[in-house]
């Protein structure tokens, strides 16, 4: 299993959750981790506290990652505190869930801004220092229901389609820099989202997976750390942890 040793990654949205499930897992991999949040600071604190505790490199850094300036803020505490970038996580999201009839404009911006226009602010301002560096690894954090829709949540399926079209592209850009563009598409994982669903929605859900069980963060974190640590060949592809509920 591949060593992160001395690589620097960012994880958007790690204060609870994928989030802070991918970096914790990154950083059990030695990787120095920047663990970013908006709202949750308490969340993000004791992320922050646990991985010291266990001898782990890592900074906390609060930014709204659907602001570009504040974007800058946390890619330039990143380098002032480990010296470079070499992996970015794009994880933040929110959903804003109403049926189109009933969506209101604010939701709709609100859930494109935060999933989707984050993704451009995220990457934009950290591929300069992955050239630097040689090269780079970044993660997107697609879903499901980009993939085939969900009733009540077509802003939110809207911004995870269009994270995969932007993996694609980016992916062909900067494959000569050495740097590696890959989505990942959850299904339905044991996270605040899909625990607070009333039972019976949890139980018809259940119904159309084939295994039988919600995912768990720590099994989308595993994969997370294989494409930055051991996925060199592998770059503009999407990758399904579903438990086989959605099949191409």
């Amino acid at each position: 299993m591949a060593c992160l040793s001395d690589r620097v990654a960012i994880v958007t949205g790690s204060s609870r959750g994928l989030g802070r499930a991918i970096a914790k897992e990154l950083a059990s991999h030695k990787a120095k981790v920047t663990i970013n949040y908006y709202q949750h600071k308490e969340l993000a604190e004791q992320l922050l506290e646990e991985l010291h505790s266990q001898g782990h490199k890592a900074i906390c850094v609060q930014a709204g990652v659907a602001h570009p300036d504040e974007v800058q803020k946390l890619v330039d505490a990143t380098v002032e505190a480990f010296g470079g970038i070499d992996i970015l996580i794009n994880n933040a999201g929110v959903n804003r869930d109403r049926t189109l009839r009933r969506m209101s404009m604010e939701e709709w911006r609100e859930v494109i801004a935060t999933d989707l226009d984050s993704i451009f602010y995220c990457t934009q301002a950290v591929v300069p220092h992955m050239i630097q560096r040689g090269g780079g690894r970044i993660v997107n954090m697609s879903s499901i229901v980009g993939q085939m829709g969900n009733i009540g949540q077509a802003n939110y399926a809207a911004a995870k389609a269009g994270i995969v079209g932007f993996t694609k592209a980016v992916a062909l850009e900067l494959a000569r820099f050495n740097i590696t563009v890959n989505a990942v598409c959850p299904g339905f994982i044991e996270t605040d989202m899909v625990t607070s669903l009333p039972e019976d929605v949890q139980k018809s859900l259940l119904a159309r997976i084939p295994m039988g069980r919600f995912g768990r963060p720590e099994e989308v974190a595993k994969l997370c750390r294989f494409l930055v640590a051991e996925g060199d060949y592998i770059t503009g592809a999407t990758f399904d942890i579903n438990g086989g509920m959605y099949l191409r």
